[in-house]
C-alpha cells in the first residue's frame, strides 16, 4: 500500500533527523563555549522545530489515511506515536525552549549550558517516539 509506505518513509525521516540532533549536533554544540553554544542553539532550534513539526504532521496524516483504508491498528498506533512529539514539546519542553530563546547571547551564562543539556535529554523522547512510530508503520506494512 503506497500511503502506508509513504507514512513509513516520512516517519523514518523524522526519526533520522531526531537521531542526528541527538548524536551529532547536540554533542558538537556542547563542545562550544557558553556564548557560542547559545548562539548555535537558538537558530538551530527554530529551524529544526519547524522542519520536524511539519514532518510529524505529514506522517500522522498519512498514517491515519492508511489506517482508514486498511483498518490496521498498527497504522493508527504509528500515527499517534509520530504526533506525540507535538504535545511533548508544547507541554514539557516549551518552558525550557522559551527560556533559552529569551536569553541574550552576549550575556550567556553557564545556565544556558545546563538548560541545553536538559533540552538534549528531553529531546531523546522525541527520538524514541519517532522510532516507535517507524516500527509501527513497518509492522503495519507486513501484516496480512
Amino acid at each position: 500500500m503506497l500511503v502506508g509506505l509513504l507514512a513509513l518513509a516520512v516517519a523514518a525521516a523524522f526519526t533520522g533527523a531526531a537521531v542526528y540532533v541527538s548524536v551529532a549536533e547536540q554533542p558538537a554544540r556542547l563542545g562550544l563555549d557558553d556564548q557560542a553554544l547559545l548562539r548555535e542553539w537558538q537558530p538551530s532550534y527554530k529551524r529544526g522545530a519547524a522542519m520536524q513539526a511539519s514532518i510529524a504532521l505529514i506522517a500522522c496524516v498519512l498514517g491515519l489515511i492508511a489506517w482508514w483504508l486498511t483498518g490496521a491498528a498498527a497504522y493508527l498506533a504509528g500515527a499517534l506515536l509520530i504526533i506525540l512529539p507535538w504535545p511533548w514539546t508544547l507541554l514539557v519542553m516549551m518552558p525550557t525552549n522559551r527560556t533559552l530563546e529569551a536569553m541574550d547571547v552576549e550575556t550567556a551564562s553557564p545556565q544556558a549550558r545546563s538548560l541545553i543539556v536538559k533540552w538534549g535529554r528531553m529531546h531523546l523522547v522525541r527520538v524514541a517516539l519517532g522510532a516507535l512510530a517507524t516500527i509501527a508503520f513497518l509492522w503495519a506494512l507486513h501484516l496480512p
